[in-house]
């Protein structure tokens, strides 16, 4: 049997006592889900009242196809369903969490294709709204909505008491790869309590967006200020900063244009992070170009900007203390190569003072999941926890694909695998961490697709809770997608 030698990985003594015998299996669970595939990345919240957080987490089957497990609930205690939610297309997006009833339990606001934006009561999955309540996926398009991205919070706009919901909307499937004639992108507000579109406003640029905004309040500003970016794999677009005034009036046209690429757009989620001390969240995003690019928070101006060469950008940032000073790192995994010829990974990572390249690894073949990070090994610093897919090649050059989880230590420069492979790939769930049921231990919660032939399939996937004895020296910053409060704030 062939394998790809570079993706087995040597265990250092260290790893062998903490992280391999760390997976307690009285309250592990695995939960098998035939017929269906994720591109979500899990989010949990109690749901049921028994003290352990529970796993939601968005699916669906090929595009353009309803799912009756679009939506799920997972009991964290035992993997079993709690309840489930349908949709009419794909559920990709990561759930906002909040309790949106005042019955004490946390609710769940999750996006998908075909417009699907829709909250859920947390504690028996019965839907409090649909944006668009339709059953056929081209009623969204014909009233001109297309994807809903990861939704933000902001502060209460129509005066009812909760904060209501910020999300992009954009990104029309059928265009062309290279066709530039498509509908503008447009950010809006919506009312958390009833799904009315509250305000509405067009990319400055008039072109399409897929990003997932960040927004944070702003002392100095006196209010939230928000990153967006629009284009996409062939078509290029602009960087922005801009306000949720704006929003409700409307008109973007007054946001501050950070940066712009020419062929390719900006698509993965930005971060807002403090690298200048000056109690001022900064602005930390990547281009498709394979640039990440840093700017001042208060007034834009660039800090640095680095090239990771011969790749492009799908996945977000992975935000710790992994050089020891007092200024937050960035960690990317990335493809290599140039759309649609996208075949492995390449990982980095980035100084927070100037964008200088600490780190480079080559691990696996293409996914977009993004790393979490966490002190893994009690020294201080920060280490990343990655999704890794591999290949092994028989004699006959068939292909079969499985997928691990590698935590990587920066001052050693180690690669370690956290218990068994997988069979099957993840492309783009990005794994949660945290303490699950309040032990003082670490939980994974991770998902992959179950197919050993195939990459790109929506055909069998798998959920897992890994209960580990690696105890938690102290609270989790970066433990999700868009970090542990799911905002792309770093706090």
């Amino acid at each position: 049997m062939v394998r790809n030698s570079r993706l087995w990985f040597p265990v250092c003594f260290w790893a062998m006592l903490l992280l391999l015998p760390g997976l307690v299996q009285a309250q592990s669970w695995r939960k098998p889900l035939p017929g269906i595939g994720t591109f979500s990345s899990p989010r949990v919240a109690d749901l049921n009242g028994d003290g352990t957080a529970d796993v939601i987490l968005g699916a669906g089957r090929e595009e353009f196809q309803a799912c009756d497990s679009a939506v799920m609930a997972f009991d964290g205690k035992s993997g079993e369903l709690l309840w489930q939610v349908s949709a009419r297309d794909q559920i990709f997006g990561s759930a906002a969490i909040r309790d949106l009833t005042g019955d004490g339990t946390a609710d769940v606001v999750i996006n998908g294709r075909s417009a699907e934006l829709k909250a859920i009561d947390g504690t028996n999955g019965h839907v409090l709204w649909e944006f668009l309540p339709a059953k056929n996926p081209k009623a969204a398009t014909s009233r001109g909505w297309y994807n809903f991205y990861n939704p933000q919070f902001v502060p209460d706009q129509d005066g009812d008491g909760l904060d209501d919901l910020l999300v992009a909307n954009g990104g029309d499937v059928m265009a062309e790869p290279y066709d530039p004639n498509r509908p503008a992108g447009k950010l809006v507000v919506v009312s958390a309590r009833t799904g009315q579109l509250l305000a509405a406003a067009p990319m400055p640029d008039g072109k399409e967006i897929y990003m997932s905004v960040a927004a944070v309040f702003s002392p100095l500003h006196q209010d939230v200020r928000i990153i967006f970016g629009t284009g996409g794999e062939t078509i290029g677009g602009h960087l922005y900063v801009g306000s949720l005034a704006q929003v409700m009036a409307g008109d973007l046209s007054g946001a501050q244009q950070l940066a712009v690429s020419t062929g390719k757009g900006f698509i993965a989620p930005p971060a807002w992070v403090d690298l200048t001390a000056d109690g001022e969240y900064d602005i930390v995003a990547l281009a498709v170009d394979g640039r990440v690019l840093a700017f001042d928070g208060i007034d834009g101006t660039p800090l640095w900007e680095r090239t990771l060469p011969d790749t492009e950008i799908y996945s977000s940032l992975a935000i710790g203390n992994f050089t020891g000073d007092s200024i937050p790192d960035f960690f990317v995994s990335v493809a290599q190569g140039d759309w649609p010829k996208l075949e492995w990974n390449r990982q980095f990572m980035l100084d927070g003072q100037d964008g200088r390249i600490a780190y480079t690894d080559s691990l696996g073949f293409y996914q977009t999941s993004t790393a979490v990070v966490a002190g893994f090994s009690g020294n201080g610093l920060d280490e990343v926890l990655l999704s890794v897919n591999f290949q092994e090649v028989n004699e006959l050059y068939q292909k079969f694909f499985y997928n691990m989880l590698v935590v990587i230590t920066f001052d050693t420069h180690e690669v370690v695998q956290i218990g068994q492979h997988f069979t099957g790939s993840n492309i783009s769930s990005t794994p949660w961490i945290g303490d699950l049921d309040h032990n003082g231990f670490l939980d994974i919660i991770y998902c992959h697709s179950t197919n050993k032939r195939h990459t790109y399939t929506f055909d069998g996937m798998q959920v897992m809770r890994l209960a580990t004895d690696i105890p938690l020296y102290r609270p989790l910053r970066w433990g999700a997608y868009m970090g542990s409060k799911y905002d792309g704030v770093y706090r």
